[in-house]
């Protein structure tokens, strides 16, 4: 019997164990035989695409002339590449909570901003790449409208010759929507999340919600995997303890992959391999691949 493939997604390159959003974290992942790379994209101001999770920088991850930020930086928008270039990120904030929390990741100083282009040049196939567009719909002027967003990013994943092995993700459906139009042979996954803190369903509300792309979550009974589906979805990317096993068996009725994020304990990893999801997305890749091997399961 061939071992299924399985979908082990190095979350901002693995940052558990290295600087996330950085080449040393995408060469740590690839070296440790991940099958995708999950990143973040922002636009400079000058148009180029580049890899960060925050719309503006981070003083808990970006320091200017061996200095930490005092508060939150501006926006990567309103820099032109070569300034924000100028930003070291190859390490985390010791000072900061957020930078307590990942005690094992490995300093990697000198590290700046990549941009998309530079990831891809040192992550030939069949490394797989997910890549996410970071917009908000309730905060519009912290980025570039979403059919811009998507025009530059689809730009770069085509010159990179890698529409086969991308797949672009977003909790903000406008832009999937918009990838299906200019790019319909790049696969797209539907982020979601439904927390007391973090909610883009928003199932209670009387409108629909601004994320979901103009789909209404009552239009489809009340299912997020319908949800996803009617949005053109090849796959849906739950928060992990969002996902249950009614949802899970639901998605791979409807031809859904189940994908979900940030899975970061070895038993939650093992649980939901054995439950059968598709993929995880985490920020332990070693973890997860230890846990594959023992299960005889394969990432390529």
């Amino acid at each position: 019997m061939v071992a299924a493939a399985f979908d082990l997604q190095a979350h901002r390159g693995g940052r558990g164990l290295a600087p996330e959003n950085t080449l040393a974290a995408f060469r740590q992942a690839i070296a440790l035989g991940v099958t995708t790379l999950e990143l973040d994209l922002a636009i400079t101001q000058d148009d180029v695409v580049v890899v960060s999770h925050e719309p503006r920088l981070n003083p808990d991850l970006a320091r200017l002339d061996g200095q930490w930020l005092q508060g939150i930086g501006p926006t990567i928008r309103s820099l032109p590449l070569a300034e924000l270039k100028r930003y070291d990120i190859g390490r985390l904030n010791p000072a900061s909570a957020y930078g307590r929390q990942f005690p094992l990741q490995r300093p990697a100083d000198g590290e700046r901003f990549p941009t998309l282009a530079e990831v891809y040049a040192i992550a030939p196939a069949p490394m797989r790449f997910n890549i996410e567009t970071k917009i908000d719909p309730t905060r519009p002027g912290n980025t570039v409208d979403p059919v811009t967003f998507v025009r530059l990013a689809v730009e770069q994943v085509k010159a990179a010759k890698a529409a086969d092995r991308t797949m672009i993700q977003s909790f903000d459906w406008r832009t999937l929507h918009e990838v299906r139009k200019m790019a319909p042979k790049i696969a797209t996954a539907c982020l979601t999340i439904e927390t007391a803190n973090s909610n883009t369903i928003r199932r209670n509300d009387a409108v629909p919600s601004p994320w979901l792309g103009g789909l209404d979550l009552k239009a489809h009974g009340g299912s997020v995997p319908r949800l996803a589906r009617a949005a053109g979805c090849a796959v849906w990317s739950p928060f992990w303890r969002n996902l249950t096993p009614e949802t899970l068996a639901e998605s791979h009725k409807l031809g859904l992959k189940v994908i979900p994020w940030t899975v970061n304990e070895p038993a939650d990893m093992a649980r939901l391999i054995d439950r059968k999801v598709d993929g995880l997305i985490t920020d332990y890749p070693e973890q997860g691949l230890a846990i594959l091997a023992e299960k005889g399961l394969k990432t390529r």
